[in-house]
């Protein structure tokens, strides 16, 4: 797998934001309160959790990544895209832009020093009322990239975090103030030298924009059958662009995209509903349950069956299909 280097694309880079002292006691301690044993945990604050893992993973979680800016406060995880690893920890921020079918892995943890992370989720339509005020005078052109990429964690962020987490112990003031706290981290994130990247989230007429509405049609028909052309015109592209903005985006074609969305639902019903591979594989789409096991074994490196035995062997009652 290709890791992420200086020199690679500008977009997928290490990205340089103000950077400075990094309160990491404090916003460690703060998501230990939040996350009292291993799991992630929504806060009351909507689109906002926090996770704790007190071990190295051995086994890649597969998921589907919302967009959304991810910070974490001690040990390390690395994030897979295809053949691309990004590496973060808490010098990094790690960003997604759409929604894409990833697997992480928790590289940096024990029960002494856990895995601590936050996470929030972007709100497309308050991007794009912020975008007007930092960009009065629009957006500078900017070469698109793909949806993730790795900034230098900034100090201003990571108090902004900690107040808002803060915010929980009280109620009624989190209801006033927390919106406000989130602006804060937005305006900090489209003001930094992503910032035109963030900012594509609210926008209309933008690449970024055409796959993202290809990408919630899979979401909510991956067992469908799939036209390209009728994507391409949901995005408002011609189908030439379309696949160049979706491969340009995602690092994958639209029927890639597709087959992982299947594998990853149908390993979750055989693993939970306790489906055969047979069944699963029609639940999600497949009229061949032989080349549904071909790929299944190709993607997850077992047979359905021997995969799901030995999840079970090791404890697993479920997969995380959403991020």
């Amino acid at each position: 797998m290709k890791s992420m280097k200086k020199d690679d694309h500008p977009l997928q880079a290490v990205t340089s934001i103000e950077s400075g002292e990094l309160n990491l006691v404090s916003l460690a301690s703060l998501i230990r309160k939040y996350a009292p044993h291993d799991g992630r945990f929504e806060l009351s604050i909507p689109g906002v959790y926090v996770t704790r893992d007190s071990r190295i993973n051995t086994e890649l979680v597969h998921a589907v990544a919302k967009p959304s800016l991810c910070i974490i406060a001690q040990g390390a995880k690395k994030v897979m895209l295809g053949q691309e690893v990004y590496e973060y920890n808490a010098s990094r921020m790690l960003l997604f832009f759409v929604d894409l079918p990833v697997t992480g892995q928790v590289t940096r943890a024990s029960r002494a020093e856990p895995y601590l992370s936050f996470r929030l989720d972007f709100d497309p339509r308050k991007v794009a009322e912020l975008v007007l005020k930092v960009f009065p005078h629009g957006l500078p052109r900017v070469r698109e990239g793909r949806a993730v990429c790795i900034a230098q964690s900034d100090r201003n962020i990571f108090n902004a975090v900690i107040r808002l987490i803060e915010l929980m112990a009280q109620p009624e003031e989190a209801e006033l103030l927390a919106p406000l706290i989130i602006d804060e981290i937005l305006i900090r994130l489209l003001r930094s030298p992503i910032g035109v990247r963030v900012a594509q989230l609210g926008l209309e007429d933008t690449g970024l924009n055409g796959v993202a509405k290809a990408v919630s049609w899979l979401q909510a028909n991956f067992s469908e059958s799939m036209r390209v052309e009728e994507l391409a015109e949901l995005a408002h592209m011609s189908v030439s662009s379309f696949h160049q903005h979706f491969k340009s985006i995602t690092s994958m074609s639209p029927l890639q995209y597709q087959k992982v969305l299947r594998l990853q639902e149908a390993r979750n019903l055989m693993l939970t509903k306790i489906m055969d591979a047979g069944t699963a594989s029609w639940h999600v789409g497949y009229q061949s349950p032989s080349q549904f096991s071909r790929e299944y074994s190709r993607f997850f490196g077992n047979s359905p069956a021997k995969d799901i035995a030995r999840l079970r062997e090791e404890g697993f009652t479920t997969v995380d299909i959403s991020q």
